[in-house]
């Protein structure tokens, strides 16, 4: 057995994010399905991995969840400290309806796995765990709803759970970009006005006070300190809140929240501490290093173990998911180039995870053009107000079965 201590799995992590942009730059396929660099790097890794173990040459662990962890939090802090309330306006109603529809997906995802449950045999509340607590819930849903499962007397719920929110990483990560762009090219879609929006957004991400009194150098140690306070004040109040209440919320709330706070006050109060462009590019590397030691992490014999009516059913939901979305999401978000947009956002955490949505978004609008909805939108919903609805609907559908 080799086991990876967390510096190899970063260090891992970080030359599999590299090989990810050298297989995307030299595989002309790869770059125009918009394919997430760290979703090539990382999942050729779990291949490898998964190919050494079924042949019993050689099991890889790797101790990734501090890694995990740090980056996730690192990511969502820099997301906070964006959601400028002057930017929030730009959402409106249009939020209203994107949650609508998440809402929405979460009931569908459900009743398809209990329906589809019961044509292939196997029990009901077994089929759940391909709905939506781990499609849209992801892997931290799946594990607490798996092992409330599990222990109703369904030993195999937790692996089944796991395993089909692996798969929704894995297909969220690789269909949202084909799936946007898709969009964009049948409807000849383009960002309303993109050189004034691109030419305001950046101006609200300068910071001309502290760049006129600090090096670069000292610019960045300042942001990097506000994101780890966020950080650390986030987790603390976060999971404080879950002991006191009992009500388990996602690691990165808090401290996004706190970083939403900090951004508005720092605004408002004209104290020029937030450089976004600084805070961007420490948000991008990382989620970058958190999808690919999310992806390095995926044990996909856990898919090849899964039983072939789980299988089926999780298949089912990404189909689903797709055709929801072409036909219904995209025309209800009012068809235009944000609308398309947020489908790529839609797609990967309707499949799973928050950061594979804003890892397609990033991908998209780097190609395509600026979309400032879509970046306010997409992680409000995605990252905490579908998992308050979520927890409802899923306990709702536990009890009847």
């Amino acid at each position: 057995m080799l086991k990876l201590d967390p510096i190899t799995t970063l260090a891992t992590a970080s030359l599999l994010y590299h090989l990810g942009v050298y297989i995307i730059n030299h595989i002309s396929i790869l770059r125009k399905l918009c394919i997430p660099a760290p979703v090539i790097g990382g999942l050729l890794f779990s291949v490898l991995v998964a190919i050494l173990d079924s042949t019993h040459i050689l099991i890889i662990k790797l101790d990734s969840e501090f890694i995990q962890n740090f980056f996730m939090l690192a990511f969502f802090t820099t997301i906070g400290l964006g959601a400028s309330l002057k930017l929030l306006r730009l959402g409106g109603k249009l939020l209203i309806v994107y949650l609508m529809f998440c809402s929405i997906l979460a009931v569908c995802q459900n009743i398809i796995s209990v329906s589809l449950a019961k044509v292939l045999n196997i029990p009901p509340l077994l089929g759940l765990t391909a709905g939506s607590m781990s499609m849209e819930g992801g892997h931290g849903n799946a594990a607490a709803y798996g092992q409330t499962i599990r222990d109703m007397g369904f030993d195999s719920a937790l692996t089944a759970a796991l395993a089909a929110a692996t798969l929704g990483l894995v297909a969220g990560g690789l269909i949202g970009g084909p799936v946007v762009k898709y969009l964009i090219t049948k409807y000849n879609l383009k960002p309303e006005h993109a050189e004034n929006q691109k030419l305001n957004y950046n101006n609200m991400n300068s910071n001309k006070y502290l760049h006129n009194r600090m090096k670069p150098s000292t610019i960045f140690f300042l942001q990097f300190t506000i994101v780890v306070i966020c950080m650390a004040v986030g987790s603390y109040l976060g999971n404080t809140f879950s002991d006191v209440t009992g009500i388990n919320i996602p690691i990165y709330v808090g401290a996004m929240f706190i970083a939403v706070i900090i951004r508005n006050i720092s605004e408002y109060a004209n104290l020029h501490l937030i450089d976004m462009k600084f805070v961007d590019n420490i948000g991008d590397v990382s989620l970058s290093l958190f999808l690919s030691v999310a992806l390095m992490s995926i044990n996909l014999t856990d898919i090849y173990q899964l039983a072939l009516p789980l299988t089926i059913i999780a298949l089912v939901q990404v189909i689903f998911l797709v055709l929801f979305s072409i036909f219904f999401v995209f025309k209800g978000l009012g068809k235009n180039y944000d609308a398309a947009v947020m489908i790529g956002g839609f797609l990967g955490h309707g499949l799973g995870a928050t950061p594979n949505a804003m890892a397609n978004l990033d991908v998209i609008t780097k190609k395509f053009g600026p979309s400032p909805k879509s970046y306010i939108i997409v992680p409000i919903v995605g990252a905490f107000l579908i998992d308050l609805i979520g927890v409802t609907i899923i306990t709702i559908f536990i009890n009847l079965f």
